[in-house]
């Protein structure tokens, strides 16, 4: 349905009492088989679904308000409103509402908002209407007391509403409020108070049209005036009329727009100023109140928007050098508090609104007044440009990307905003830290769009990094030409950590594009410079922007730190710290455990080999002992490179060891049976030759992994012979006869650790460290049925002699214990 006069948008009531924007599209009534009666649909204009589909209930209370507004509520704490475009649509659908549930389409609610008792509703039904009293200075009192009455009873406060109303009483007692303030009648004034207050809180819409006209808005606010709990009345009407002044910084022609605003600011006065903070019963009395005035923000909006003229002049007015400071900071101001009050306006509201500023040119305007001289101009044009930032990024970004093509760096909205952060006056840099907020959501890959086309993030952060980056930086690069902040102040260095922090959150998101920027301005060793500040703050942001370098673990940066030894200022700062337990001595020990714990290279040989005597002392954590581990672990590998083609054997038939390895070992061994050992069997690992500093282990839990070495081993070497026939050439091989039957059934075998030949006896021929040259156990596994090699050494051939004669020269008891 194409018809204007059954257009609506959709709204609903949210837990804060404010209504929220569900879409906008046409209704209409009809009868619906599944609800089993008739409803209203609403469908969205966009893509035609259904944005609401409700029966018309005959019990549900309906209410129209301000001839456009159809306000219901669905269930408890659910309340639903239809806002037309036009009257006769809103008259269309009432009609069809008040016929379904049979009322006079004349009334404004269709049922009564709660029920009541049985004898409650018996007496009200026996009069039908509310009589009031005639309105008479005289009968102030009474009057006073049949609306306080009325309250409570949801019936008497309708059928009070609709003799209010009826008969224009409102309007009589106003006329009275001025004959009491002649008369200076203060109690006829403090009985007046009560009853307007107790006619807000009817929450009747009808009822406020009349109280906030034109002609009857400021003697409402005059009664309120008279509160009796005050020894003195307020003076509302003289701050509203003489200190309140409403400035058109362009005129409006729109009679209609200007007095929507100057009665939403009265209303909304009245709300926030006038009326006492209502009661937690009250509260709900008011909600048509704040309606009344969410809805007025909405049209006002609405017609600016549309006020294209309005509009034009503004934009034009800003960026004109004939306007006067004076002129233009209205100007600016007007256009903050316009992009302020957009905040309360719903998501497609609010979209509506900046694709209109966007269009009439905000950006360039902005532009032009943020390179102004005058701070406040700047300050509020900084504002504006946080509206726009927090609403589309991408649209800021598009627009910076265009401009650069045309105009300079020094004058590009980007490098602005970065000067105003740097020469921010305030010495708390109130300021700066809003404007690093918004460049931070601009370099924000997570809110960049990727197109088939083309990619925001790779053209915009080539553009930030090659017309911006430098900008940004210039601060930092001032200050640390020197082995000390040449300006160490406390200003200073707030401005240096903001820097560092924009820096920090790139590192982490941007990887080349500020990996090539560090490297290649050898910014980092800049940033050291500032461990040396006296602003504890500031040396530690130093230090994360480092920790967060390391942490990437890129060998790209790893040789940059090697090559310009950027270790140093850690380290002096780590020293000069000396034995104090603060965050820097931990934040240095953590950066220093990361490399140890991730077994980074070549930084802990970097650092061993250049800052160890300086670091050896450092007893109170294992962290420096351990990288000095790491490092002797590295050089024996490199020594006797043979180890690491054992490891990469190991690797490749999936022997590697790890957290879990290591449980499962140790519950092997106390789970392992003394009497299934025996002698004979001694089982050497030469990788335990280089394992880290965690795997240094006592004897018995050495025994345990070679034992789980030797069982995985034998089961390899097995599978390898029945498949293939032969061996890898990296493994030596002899079996005796009975090997093949019997490999799997003496593999659960293994020798008492006290026993002679066993891992656990210090003398043994299975200890580390005490293997004989000519003995088997060069070989590193041992089996019943013979020698299973890993390595082969350059005398293998003569041991495998010696051991076939000593097995020749075996006790034949033994030898057949071995054989069986």
């Amino acid at each position: 349905m194409t018809d204007t006069r059954r257009r609506v948008k959709v709204y609903t009531l949210n837990e804060d009492r404010q209504w929220d924007d569900r879409g906008t599209g046409h209704v209409s009534s009809g009868y619906v088989e599944r609800l089993k009666g008739m409803s209203l649909l609403v469908r969205a204009e966009s893509d035609g679904s259904l944005l609401l589909e409700s029966k018309i209930n005959p019990n549900t209370a309906y209410q129209k308000q301000q001839d456009t507004l159809i306000v219901w509520s669905e269930a408890e704490n659910y309340d639903l409103a239809l806002s037309f475009q036009e009257k006769a649509g809103c008259d269309e659908i009432w009609e069809k509402i008040c016929q379904v549930q049979g009322k006079d389409p004349s009334v404004d609610i269709t049922q009564d908002l709660v029920d009541e008792s049985e004898e409650e509703r018996f007496d009200d039904m026996s009069s039908p209407g509310l009589e009031l009293p005639s309105c008479e200075l005289s009968r102030l009192e009474e009057i006073a007391e049949l609306v306080a009455s009325s309250l409570p009873s949801p019936l008497r406060r309708e059928k009070l509403a609709l003799a209010l109303e009826n008969e224009g009483y409102i309007k009589k007692l106003l006329e009275l409020f001025h004959v009491c303030e002649d008369l200076e009648n203060i109690e006829g004034l403090h009985h007046l108070y009560e009853i307007i207050k107790g006619i807000f809180l009817l929450n009747r819409t009808a009822l406020f049209e009349v109280m906030f006209s034109e002609e009857c808005i400021m003697d409402v606010i005059g009664c309120l005036e008279y509160d009796p709990t005050l020894s003195q009345p307020r003076k509302h009407r003289e701050f509203l009329t003489k200190t309140a002044k409403f400035k058109e910084v362009i005129p409006i022609s729109d009679p209609e727009l200007k007095q929507k605003i100057h009665q939403t600011y009265r209303v909304q006065y009245i709300q926030d100023m006038v009326l006492p903070t209502p009661s937690v019963f009250e509260e709900n009395m008011l909600s048509t109140l704040h309606s009344f005035i969410f809805f007025n923000k909405v049209e006002i909006v609405g017609m600016l928007q549309e006020d294209e003229k309005f509009l034009t002049d503004l934009f034009a007015q800003l960026t004109d050098e004939a306007t006067d400071e004076e002129k233009r900071q209205e100007l600016v101001n007007f256009l903050k508090e316009f992009c302020a009050f957009s905040q309360t306006l719903q998501p497609q509201n609010r979209d509506a609104f900046f694709k209109t500023l966007s269009n009439m040119g905000i950006l360039p305007a902005l532009e032009v007044i943020l390179g102004m001289d005058d701070t406040q101009v700047r300050s509020a044009a900084t504002d504006i440009f946080s509206y726009l930032v927090e609403y589309n990024p991408s649209m800021v970004r598009e627009f910076v990307m265009q401009e650069a093509q045309q105009n300079d760096d020094d004058i590009l909205l980007i490098n602005l905003i970065i000067e105003h952060m740097i020469c921010d006056t305030d010495p708390e840099l109130g300021g700066a830290v809003q404007l690093m907020g918004l460049l931070r959501t601009l370099v924000d890959p997570e809110n960049m769009l990727a197109t088939a086309n083309k990619t925001e993030k790779t053209e915009f952060l080539g553009f930030f990094y090659k017309h911006c980056m430098h900008v940004l930086t210039a601060p930092l690069l001032a200050n640390t030409t020197e082995d000390k902040p040449s300006k160490d102040d406390f200003q200073t260095a707030q401005l240096l950590a903001l820097v560092l922090e924009l820096l920090t959150f790139c590192v982490e998101h941007h990887t080349y594009h500020i990996k090539n920027y560090i490297i290649n301005k050898d910014i980092l060793r800049r940033v050291l410079v500032l461990m040396a500040s006296k602003h504890a703050f500031l040396a530690l942001c130093a230090l994360r922007f480092k920790r967060k370098i390391i942490g990437l673990k890129d060998e790209f940066y790893n040789r940059y730190i090697m090559k310009s030894f950027l270790f140093e200022p850690v380290v002096k700062a780590f020293l000069n710290n000396g034995s104090r337990y603060n965050l820097m001595n931990s934040a240095i020990i953590e950066m220093f455990e990361f490399i140890r714990v991730e077994d980074i290279k070549s930084l802990t040989a970097h650092v061993i080999e250049n800052y160890w005597k300086a670091l050896e002392d450092v007893d109170y954590v294992q962290t420096f002992k351990g990288l000095k581990l790491r490092f002797e672990q590295q050089r024996e590998r490199q020594d006797n490179p043979k180890l690491d083609s054992m490891r990469s054997i190991l690797r490749n038939h999936r022997y590697r060891r790890d957290a879990r390895t290591l449980e499962d070992e140790e519950e092997m061994w106390f789970n392992t049976d003394e009497d299934d050992m025996e002698d004979g069997e001694a089982v050497v690992s030469p990788s335990d030759k280089t394992k880290n500093d965690d795997d240094i282990m006592d004897p018995i839990s050495k025994f345990m992994e070679r034992k789980k070495l030797k069982e995985s081993e034998e089961k390899e070497v097995l599978l390898k012979t029945n498949l293939s026939g032969r061996q890898s050439p990296s493994f030596k091989l002899s079996l005796s006869s009975g090997t093949k039957t019997n490999l799997s059934s003496q593999s659960s075998t293994a020798s008492l650790p006290g026993s002679p030949g066993s891992p656990g006896s210090p003398g043994s021929p299975g200890s580390p460290g005490s293997v004989p040259k000519n003995t088997s156990q060069t070989a590193a596994i041992t089996t019943k049925g013979g020698l299973v090699g890993l390595v082969d050494y350059p005398d293998d051939d003569e041991d495998d002699d010696e051991d076939e004669d000593k097995e020749d020269s075996l006790p034949l008891s033994k030898k057949a214990k071995f054989e069986s």
